[in-house]
């Protein structure tokens, strides 16, 4: 049958059984909201404040759910402001798709209102991209961009679309979309060997766990495997809730605001077993000094990844998930007592702990664990409270935590929010922002009282750009360029005005009374909570220092002292 081009996009995007797409109307798009518009009832259009809020909604939406995210915008500003919710998508190998529409072909290259090459501003931060000049090229292109977007190491796609083709008409023919897998076609049995051999060999192995086990939800038979070769298990903060916080195995996250048991483990074992993680500079502190007593093995669907950031001994590329159901199935029973009994000394010698004297982003995380039973699904913005969402709730499954961790963009945790209670309508979600995260994005509440979503918005106020700030205590002789935010904004006033529920606690009681209430309401709250605005993340790591100098608050005391 003959469709227009902005019917081919409404029809391929139901082909892929999308059932919301996020995003913002303009000019060079109208057709296809034109259209979207006739199929209202089948595609749910969640119309945000900002188009950068809406590449974050999708790439929330993604995350939460697994599926694929959907952002459409316009060209030109439209379009560019997509660009830092794409980039975050592909640090973090997020699934989307960013639809846009440019000017017609005629007018491209010519300085046309509106116009910008977006895809050739988006290269570098897309797994692919295309630009459309044909409408019999449209479906095709479509459905290349929603494979291309899930399989192997997922990644964000763009399609740019001229305008002259979502209203031109050609030939379509409905095809259902089949199931993408992420899986290798083959393991190379020589690495399998190789992985076996070292696993067997090793006395002290270590287990760490990145994002690419989240998205390969390898939750069953990463426990099975750390249970079968008897080890303990880190991760990294992409790598939170494949592996289960509560078992008695995880010593929680590595780097530089990771765990002195985990740094120090890491540091001291013979065998490192590195699963879907990408070895950040975070995570590797000086790496020069990294794990130096222990051979490297690194599970990875991308082979790009190894030896990038630290030289490996052996790999097997695949899912991770296909990999360790393979060494589940090969692997003999291990017995590693005194490596176990070790690791037990040094999480009862350095446990996680905070000053609770006051209200802190730490009282505040573990309070939200405790009134959500650990089941809600928490979005961060990014910085110091991002690390106490990472070291104090404790994730059980994959797609729990949804954060910024490769780019760190902050203003990124409301609109991820939105997107993941708009995916996951039976869960509770919260979003924990710092006050300078919450200033970037707070436009978003306006979204998320229009959608009449039950979200929680917990800001960690303490006037400063505390991580930042941090540096500039610590390693700046307290030179506080710039990250000192104290003003006379009312929060609470502030979010009422765009029609949400607003409180502000400035003590623990207060806290844990109004995020009582807030469980209960049936659209957005805000809670706006004052700590100390020398409130620090411990422990930490310098930077270009190894991970096993790790120092806290009592390190410091002990330090000037001497």
């Amino acid at each position: 049958m003959q469709l227009t081009g902005s019917q081919i996009v409404i029809e391929c995007l139901k082909e892929q059984r999308v059932d919301t797409v996020f995003g913002y109307p303009g000019g060079a798009i109208l057709n296809v909201y034109d259209e979207l518009y006739k199929h209202k009832d089948e595609i749910r259009h969640v119309l945000t404040s900002h188009e950068q809020g809406a590449s974050h909604a999708a790439d929330g939406y993604a995350r939460s759910t697994g599926k694929v995210g959907v952002c459409l915008a316009t060209s030109g500003p439209g379009a560019t402001n997509l660009v830092t919710g794409i980039a975050t998508a592909f640090m973090d190998s997020v699934p989307m798709v960013a639809i846009t529409c440019n000017v017609t072909v005629p007018l491209l290259g010519k300085d046309s209102f509106q116009e910008v090459d977006i895809a050739g501003i988006t290269m570098p931060i897309t797994k692919h991209n295309f630009i459309v000049k044909d409408v019999n090229e449209l479906a095709f292109t479509l459905r290349r961009a929603f494979n291309i977007a899930q399989s192997g190491r997922p990644g964000p796609v763009l399609v740019d679309i001229t305008k002259d083709v979502t209203a031109a008409k050609t030939d379509f023919t409905f095809v259902e979309a089949e199931p993408v897998a992420r899986t290798h076609d083959m393991l190379e049995e020589d690495e399998i060997e190789d992985a076996i051999a070292l696993i067997k060999k090793s006395k002290r192995p270590y287990i760490f766990v990145g994002g690419g086990a989240v998205v390969s939800e390898a939750n069953a038979e990463l426990e099975e495997f750390a249970n079968l070769i008897d080890a303990p298990v880190c991760d990294s903060l992409m790598g939170k809730g494949a592996f289960d916080g509560n078992n008695p195995r995880y010593t929680g996250m590595l780097g530089m605001h990771g765990t002195k048991v985990s740094n120090l483990g890491v540091s001291n074992c013979d065998l490192l077993i590195a699963i879907g993680t990408r070895f950040s500079d975070r995570v590797l502190g000086n790496p020069k000094k990294f794990a130096k007593q222990a051979k490297v093995l690194q599970f990875d669907i991308d082979p790009a990844e190894i030896n990038k950031n630290v030289v490996v001994n052996a790999q097997v590329i695949g899912d991770v998930k296909q990999i360790l159901e393979r060494l589940n199935f090969d692997l003999e029973q291990k017995n590693n007592k005194e490596w176990m009994d070790k690791i037990a000394e040094l999480k009862a010698a350095h446990p996680v702990k905070y000053n609770d004297a006051g209200l802190s982003g730490p009282y505040v995380v573990e309070e939200i664990y405790k009134q959500t039973k650990g089941d809600a699904i928490i979005t961060t913005e990014v910085g110091q409270h991002q690390m106490w969402a990472a070291q104090y709730y404790k994730y059980s499954r994959s797609h729990q935590l949804i954060t910024s961790g490769g780019l760190g963009t902050m203003g990124y945790g409301l609109g991820a929010a939105i997107g993941a209670q708009v995916g996951n309508p039976d869960k509770q979600v919260v979003n924990i922002a710092g006050d300078g995260c919450f200033r970037m994005n707070m436009n978003e509440i306006i979204t998320a009282v229009k959608e009449h979503l039950p979200l929680i918005e917990v800001i960690i106020d303490n006037q400063v750009l505390g991580m930042v700030r941090q540096w500039q205590d610590l390693f700046y002789e307290k030179r506080y360029s710039n990250t000192v935010l104290s003003d006379n904004v009312d929060y609470v006033k502030l979010v009422e005005a765009m029609g949400a529920t607003g409180y502000k606690a400035t003590t623990k009681e207060e806290f844990a009374q109004y995020f009582a209430k807030a469980l209960e309401a049936d659209g957005p709250v805000v809670i706006d909570c004052v700590i100390d605005c020398d409130d620090k993340v411990w422990p930490m790591v310098a930077p270009g220092t190894p991970i096993s100098d790790s120092f806290d608050e009592e390190d410091l005391a002990k330090k000037g002292n001497k």
